[in-house]
């Protein structure tokens, strides 16, 4: 709260009279606090229990209290509680709030309101569980799902001492909305936040960092939620969640559900359910019937019906899988994990072999009757619709114009040192598998997948086609970098961000939780230069060609893509006069 509380004093006599007269009663009176010109017409038929304080009620914007019940609360300037069916206990209420039509507004003594929740992300049997708490970016809850080891011996003490450090006030917020609900318990509420509608929500936060007047957090209709944080995101319309973290940009709505699960920047789900997902930034999936569950993934768009299987016959959801950035799954696909799946691929059909298409980004996956993986591999660069994802996700991020501060950093790039380095090992898995004759059914295995001698020949050249397009757009007219003696650095995208993995370590190693998202945010900042540094140490002589021969590669690629933009074209044209009047 903002304003003077010095200004509160004890009721006159005559006050006291005043607000018995107006249908209020306390067992004692000496403990309620008032201010000088409080209009006492706007408090009526209020029960004060134990030491209540209210600040300035005026009947501004018509500000009042009435029908409530008020326990051990502080009450900022003209704030309005109205309606309230059970009682408002033990809390904080900013100015200019208002707390109309709910039923209960609750908080226990020392409750973290979500904080420290354990979340069983990625294996449901706890062996991953990610602690919850605000300001967790991408970066860091990947590390703590991915890395459990070094989670319990180095990130939980971190946080621990965090949360031993810093128990949440327990306060609705400065012109924040409660209004229509039927419990909040243990629940904080950011100033600014609306909670309309809400039917149940308990040991959570809802958390607004943006500038004043551009609150993107918000509560809806018929929302059901238990220990969970929403930092600048939205569930909406009948979402149901348990033990999940919600955060910048990302909107559940349309009767979604999800237990232990994690959503980062710009997510979007809507009807289906999740379990154990990790969803980084740009997740999609709104269609009914979907089940995202024990997978990792990142600007994936799941179709209509799209389901994971992690159980195990008799010993439970011990497997988890891996959708690495971009992966988009057809209506009906299903896929035993654990499985790994390439960046930028389609997932089509049912896949039961646990297949690592990992090192052949840019593929279809098709399930065959047997439920075994057949790869055709570079297929997705010849897509129009690629590098257009690439500018449309930018456009697209609901932090923009919050000025929030932005938690999850990400990289948008298609091409980049992950997906080019995936190409350049693909071409030395396909040269070998080329050098092998085919099974009796005329496909080459590798992997838990089958490939045809003729895909894997397209697909070499595709991937050339596109690494030479990377270096286009990268070096321009310029030289090459420097190697100077170096080795290529392994890079890994940790949830939107591709750094190299010395860095990541380097993340892993520091004191404190600011040190390490310092090296996240060096990362993302140096991010073009590390790109360079890593091109000039990863590209040997047999890839340094003139300019102009990359040039002409690039341009091969560019004619590749407008092809298939022509093609959709004309397809696009001629169901449309099929369609015609």
């Amino acid at each position: 709260m903002t304003e003077n509380t010095s200004r509160r004093r004890p009721l006159m006599w005559w006050e006291q009279r005043k607000l018995e007269n107006n249908g209020c009663y306390s067992a004692d009176w000496s403990l309620v606090r008032i201010c000088d010109d409080t209009d006492l017409d706007n408090i009526r038929n209020v029960e004060f229990v134990g030491a209540v304080s209210l600040g300035l009620v005026d009947g501004s914007e018509g500000a009042s209290i009435q029908n409530a019940r008020l326990e051990n609360c502080m009450i900022g300037d003209n704030a309005t509680i109205r309606n309230i069916g059970s009682h408002l206990r033990n809390c904080i209420v900013g100015p200019g709030a208002r707390i109309v039509d709910t039923g209960l507004v609750e908080f226990e003594a020392e409750a973290m309101c979500g904080i420290g929740t354990e979340v069983s992300v990625l294996d449901e049997t706890g062996s991953r569980a990610v602690r919850i708490y605000p300001g967790m970016s991408a970066q860091a809850a990947l590390l703590m799902a991915r890395a459990p080891k070094w989670n319990e011996r180095h990130m939980l003490p971190r946080l621990e001492q965090k949360f031993d450090n810093e128990i949440p006030r327990h306060i609705i917020g400065a012109n924040s909305v409660v209004e229509g609900c039927g419990a909040l318990i243990n629940v904080c509420v950011a100033p600014e936040v609306k909670v309309v509608g809400a039917r149940h929500l308990r040991n959570g936060m809802i958390i607004n960092n943006a500038a004043p007047g551009r609150c993107l957090a918000s509560v809806g209709s018929g929302v059901d939620a238990e220990n969970f944080i929403i930092e600048d995101g939205v569930a909406d319309s009948g979402v149901i969640l348990r033990n999940c973290y919600v955060g910048q940009g990302a909107m559940l709505e349309k009767g979604f559900t999800a237990h232990d699960s994690l959503f980062f920047a710009n997510c979007s789900l809507e009807n289906g359910e999740a379990c154990a997902l990790f969803a980084g930034p740009y997740t999609v999936s709104m269609h009914k019937s979907s089940l995202l569950i024990g997978c990792q993934t990142s600007f994936m768009n799941a179709g209509s019906g799209t389901n994971q299987s992690n159980h195990m016959y008799k010993l439970g959801p011990v497997h988890w899988g891996i959708l690495e950035r971009g992966v988009k799954t057809s209506s009906d696909s299903y896929l035993m994990l654990g499985a790994k799946i390439g960046a930028f691929s389609l997932l089509m059909g049912q896949h039961k072999t646990h297949p690592d298409s990992s090192q052949f980004p840019f593929s279809y996956l098709f399930g065959d009757e047997k439920g075994a993986t057949v790869v055709v591999p570079g297929v997705m660069l010849r897509s129009c619709g690629l590098l257009r994802d690439e500018k449309k996700w930018p456009t697209r991020d609901r932090r923009l114009k919050r000025k929030l501060p932005m938690r999850d950093r990400i990289i948008f790039n298609v091409l980049s040192p992950l997906t080019v380095e995936n190409m350049l090992t693909a071409i030395d898995v396909i040269d070998m598998l080329l050098t092998r004759p085919a099974d009796d059914d005329r496909y080459l295995r590798y992997r838990g997948m089958k490939f045809t001698r003729a895909s894997l020949e397209r697909a070499r050249h595709m991937y050339q086609l596109a690494i030479y397009k990377y270096l286009s757009m990268r070096l321009g007219d310029g030289p090459f970098p420097e190697a100077a003696g170096q080795e290529a650095t392994q890079w890994v995208d940790i949830a939107g961000l591709p750094m190299p993995r010395p860095l990541m370590q380097k993340a892993m190693e520091t004191s404190s939780l600011e040190e390490m998202e310092e090296i996240f945010d060096k990362a993302y900042n140096d991010y073009a230069r590390l790109e360079m540094e890593w091109i000039g140490t990863r590209f040997g002589e047999s890839w340094r060609r003139p300019t102009e021969v990359i040039a002409d590669y690039a341009a091969e690629f560019d004619r590749m893509i407008e092809e298939d933009r022509t093609r959709y074209l004309e397809d696009l044209n001629a169901q449309n006069e099929m369609l015609a009047l």
